[in-house]
């Protein structure tokens, strides 16, 4: 008959396409539950997830267990969250046992001890300050575990790293304000210059996504730019970027020393992988900078990028060494936390969206390579080459495990 599917199709073939599709439905859809707990440095001030993408995810089917004061450092607030769907706890013992844990620094100890296996941990890995110690405890505890400063996106770009380093690079040139200014005992001088004066002078030593934003944010105010890097194709993108010309140099010793003698500030954000030394700038070009100077070292968490760098907090971010000035904060992005936070949640919401529609982390690893590239830990295997190479680790291809699972 026209109308009998069945006689288009070889005999039990007719049912085939629909039944599929609703076993790959049945497969896919899950509803998660997702732990933020409250950061237990006094120094880390980002939430990983605000009201808004709390929101999003609840409207979506997913429950947020969220630890009361977590986003307080933020100016988010409990009744903020509750008011968004998410489920406000004391204590981070539930928020512990979520399917997914969400948090901004490493697990500390504690955390350790109350997560258990098979959960998925999405966190800052911060590898240059990690222990072996806590890496085997986590192995031990079959976790499955994300670093967020691995994530990539579409494009391959570190979409972490990139809008951290956008928000220190334009923070640094803020911070460097008010310490040349009298109110922080500086040289009473205006990073912009104004009609009549000479502008200050801002070297930055690497041209990367946070000197990039630094300079734009510099030149934004007047101050005149200079810019050092060993890659000559990153200037030159850096330029275009900017879509301006300024002064802009390989690192050679001269060039470099004679600008950091007239510089009035300085920001290093060049990493030691980059050049191949555990420093940039030694402590003899440093003593020879001019009185008052200001240094900002966003490289603090691979060793600083100055010899004379040693690591400071938000609670004494500064201290003074042959005159100058040195602000060598490794998180400069909680200086500004709730700006930090919204670009955090906007990445992690429509990650953890993914996870809910593809069934969990198994399928949607298969099927986003750039969740696999921050996969560290799967099913309480070391899947991440840069740890076993530095902690002398057994580690395996998260491929070749995930065909095996």
């Amino acid at each position: 008959m026209m109308g009998d599917k069945a006689s288009y199709f070889p005999m039990g073939q007719a049912g085939l396409l629909p039944q599929e599709e609703m076993l790959e439905v049945g497969r896919r859809k899950k509803s998660l539950s997702i732990g933020i707990p409250k950061e237990s440095s006094r120094f880390e001030n980002r939430v990983a997830l605000t009201p808004q993408g709390v929101e999003l995810l609840v409207a979506n089917g997913h429950s947020v267990i969220f630890e009361s004061g977590a986003g307080d450092k933020a100016h988010y607030f409990d009744h903020d969250f509750a008011e968004c769907g998410a489920q406000v706890v004391n204590g981070n013992t539930q928020v512990l046992k979520a399917d997914i844990v969400l948090k901004v620094s490493a697990l500390t100890e504690d955390e350790m001890n109350k997560v258990e296996a098979n959960q998925l941990i999405i966190s800052l890995l911060n590898l240059y300050n990690q222990s072996r110690e806590s890496i085997q405890k986590m192995l031990d505890r079959r976790l499955n575990a994300v670093a967020f400063e691995l994530l990539k996106d579409d494009n391959g770009c570190y979409p972490v790293i990139r809008s951290m380093s956008e928000i220190e690079g334009t923070a640094s040139v803020m911070i460097a304000s008010e310490y040349l200014s009298k109110a922080h005992n500086g040289k009473g001088v205006l990073l912009g210059g104004v009609t009549g004066i000479s502008p200050a002078e801002l070297v930055i030593l690497g041209a990367g996504t946070a000197g990039e934003f630094a300079a734009k944010a510099a030149l934004g105010l007047g101050a005149s730019v200079k810019v050092f890097d060993n890659s000559y194709h990153s200037l030159r993108e850096m330029e275009r970027n900017i879509g301006q010309r300024i002064f802009t140099s390989v690192l050679h010793p001269q060039a470099l020393t004679k600008a950091l003698q007239s510089a009035d500030a300085v920001l290093g954000s060049l990493r030691y992988l980059q050049t191949g030394r555990s420093f940039m700038v030694t402590d003899e070009q440093v003593s020879q900078m001019k009185k008052g100077t200001i240094i900002i070292d966003l490289s603090m968490d691979q060793g600083g990028c100055f010899e004379t760098s040693k690591c400071t907090d938000l609670d004494h971010p500064v201290f003074n060494k042959h005159g100058v000035i040195h602000h060598c904060v490794p998180n400069v992005a909680s200086h500004v936390s709730r700006t930090s936070s919204i670009a955090l949640s906007n990445i992690f919401a429509p990650i953890l969206l993914r996870l809910g529609e593809s069934g969990g982390i198994n399928h949607l690893i298969k099927e986003d390579l750039g969740l696999s590239h921050g996969m560290y830990l799967y099913k309480g295997i070391l899947t991440n080459s840069l740890i076993g190479r530095r902690f002398n680790m057994p580690y395996k291809d998260i491929g070749l495990l995930m065909a095996a699972f």
